[in-house]
Parts: C-alpha cells; sequence; structure tokens
C-alpha cells in the first residue's frame, strides 16, 4: 500500500505540474504570437491541436485517470463491516478519567493545568510525565495533586506520551486524556468530547475552527493550511468509495484527545512497536499524534474530529514549530509517514 500510495501521489504532483507548465507555455506564446495566428486565421486551439507533447500529456493524464478510478473502485467495500465502521451506542458506564500531561521545564503552566483538569467532571487523576525537567515542575505538579512520573533523562515528548499511556492502563480508570501542558487547550472541553466515547473509540481535537481559537496563537497561515493538507491527504489515504473516508480529518497535529480504555490497550503495543523500529528513530517529536490516528484506523477503531478551543501558548515552545524551517521539516516528517506507511 505505501509504494502504490507513494506512486500515486508522486504521480499527480508531477502530473499537475506538467500541465500547469505546458498550459502556461502555451499561453504565454499565443499571448506573444496570437495576432499573427489571428491574421493566420489560425485560433489558439488550432495552433496547440497537433501538439506532440499535448499528446503524451494527454495520455499520461488518461493513465492516471485510469489508476485513480481503479484505486476507487477497489475501495468501494474498504472498511464497511457494520459491526465495526458504522454506528454503534456502547455507553461507558461510570465514567473516570485519567489525564495524562507530558511536561519539560513547564513549572509556570503546570498548576494551573492539573488544577483546570481536576475540577473537571468525571476527571479522577492526572498523571503528569515529566521529561527531566530543570525547574521546579515536578514538586509543583505534586503540590496541585498530580501524580508524577519522572523520567531519569530527556527522551523526547513522544516517550513521554507512551509512558504516560502505559501508567494510565495501570489504573482502573476508563477513559484516558492526552493534552500539551502549555495552557493553549482548555480542561472544559472535554465536556463536549467525551460523549462521542459513547458512540466511537477515540476523539481528536481539531485547532482549525477560527472562532474557537484565540488570536496571537501558534497556527500561522503556512500552519494551518499545511495542516489541512496534511489531514485530507491522510483521509485520501484511507479512502472509502461509499462515505468518501473512513474519518473526515481537519487537524494531524492536535495531541488533545481522549480514548476509551478499550481502545488504547488495542492500540499501544502497535506504537511502541512502531516507534521502536529503527527505521523510525527520527519519530522523536510532532509525529505521535500522526500516528496514534493512523494506528487507530488501521486497527478499525472509529474516530471522530471535534472542534475545540485553542488558545496562545504560554511558555517557550519545545518543537519550536512556530519557526517556519522546523514547520517545514516537521511537515516533511509528516507527509513521508503518510505515504509510506
Amino acid at each position: 500500500m505505501g509504494f502504490f500510495y507513494i506512486s500515486l501521489f508522486m504521480g499527480t504532483i508531477l502530473l499537475f505540474f506538467v500541465n500547469v507548465y505546458w498550459l502556461g507555455i502555451n499561453l504565454y506564446f499565443y499571448a506573444a504570437n496570437g495576432l499573427d495566428w489571428l491574421l493566420q486565421g489560425q485560433s489558439f486551439i488550432e495552433s496547440i491541436y497537433g501538439s506532440v507533447y499535448l499528446r503524451w500529456i494527454l495520455f499520461a493524464d488518461l493513465i492516471w485517470l485510469c489508476v485513480t478510478l481503479l484505486f476507487a473502485f477497489q475501495r468501494k467495500h474498504y472498511k464497511t463491516d457494520p459491526d465495526l465502521h458504522y454506528l454503534k451506542y456502547d455507553p461507558i458506564q461510570n465514567k473516570k478519567i485519567c489525564v495524562i500531561l507530558p511536561t519539560y521545564n513547564e513549572e509556570k503552566n503546570v498548576a494551573s493545568v492539573v488544577k483546570d483538569f481536576l475540577s473537571q467532571k468525571y476527571v479522577s487523576q492526572v498523571i503528569v510525565v515529566d521529561n527531566h525537567s530543570e525547574d521546579d515542575t515536578v514538586q509543583i505538579a505534586k503540590n496541585n495533586g498530580a501524580v508524577v512520573v519522572e523520567k531519569l533523562k530527556n527522551t523526547g515528548f513522544t516517550d513521554s506520551c507512551i509512558r504516560g499511556f502505559s501508567e494510565a492502563l495501570k489504573t482502573n480508570l476508563n477513559i484516558i486524556t492526552i493534552c500539551d501542558c502549555d495552557q493553549t487547550f482548555s480542561a472544559y472541553d472535554l465536556e463536549k468530547m467525551v460523549p462521542f466515547l459513547d458512540n466511537c473509540d477515540t476523539v481528536i481535537g481539531t485547532r482549525q475552527i477560527q472562532v474557537l481559537s484565540e488570536i496571537g496563537n501558534q497556527n500561522s497561515t503556512f500552519y494551518i493550511w499545511g495542516n489541512l493538507f496534511l489531514a485530507k491527504l491522510m483521509q485520501i489515504k484511507y479512502f472509502s468509495l461509499k462515505h468518501i473516508g473512513i474519518v473526515d480529518l481537519s487537524d494531524v497535529g492536535c495531541t488533545y484527545r481522549c480514548f476509551s480504555r478499550q481502545s488504547l490497550e488495542k492500540i499501544l503495543p502497535n506504537l511502541q512497536a512502531t516507534l521502536k523500529n529503527k527505521q523510525n528513530r527520527r519519530l522523536n517529536f510532532s509525529p505521535i499524534a500522526l500516528l496514534m490516528t493512523m494506528i487507530s484506523i488501521e486497527n478499525d477503531l472509529r474516530i471522530v474530529e471535534v472542534p475545540i478551543t485553542f488558545k496562545k501558548r504560554s511558555g517557550v515552545s519545545k518543537s519550536q514549530a512556530e519557526k517556519k524551517s522546523n514547520g517545514i521539516k516537521y511537515g516533511l516528517n509528516y507527509l513521508w509517514l503518510i505515504l509510506s506507511r
């Protein structure tokens, strides 16, 4: 699947630029010589009708169209099992939420975030997984009621997420939530995310809604459109002809999400195995959100994306993804994972 999808994607991009370049060149020459052609009684269409290049381009376009249609019709029954991919109503009884907060030098934010989550309905425990902070994050988190997992060295955000999931599954709590600790997200959004777990397995937040975003947040225009492009590319990867896609996505990088206990138990071994793969050692910071979504889809988990509030970050970004150079690097990493997996 990975090779085919890469080939289809690269073919699409190549043909797009070939067609645009060819059309642009011909329009340029027609603009420069159009008057002479008209005086000779020759129209723009007639001037290009006999073009050898046009014939080859149209032939390549036809092949691409046939391959694309073949891909689409092969997906006519993709993930359409009534028991796995359609409506279910299975309410979680006696909801108890465990919130995971990966942290690194978050002494200015951790108290507020921990208290905010502990004040929410159904939240029974907050687990702070500290990535060997050099400030007072650990002590402040403990003082405000969090269970703290201290790492002996800085092994990255992704490792903190995996460690947090493992610790959460040691409890008897039936809903696991993960969230950043930089005050960009709001604990009260749990009120609209958790109810969807009665119908699905995983609820993902999307930060793409303007009226739910605080002005000045780190989602620049470049970041928003890049994120949307990658989200739709992933949606096409898991394309289903009958319903367009098994999932509707607009934001691939949002870490704020909720899992039922059973769904997290199902995907965690696969997630751990993927991250331990030597070929994926480069997966250090941002791709964890993307991988969680892809592995969830591949394991037939029902996913719903829900609009959430998004605020300005408090403190310094650890990933520095707001820098355009870093954003491009993360975006290319995301792109490769979507195409190759």
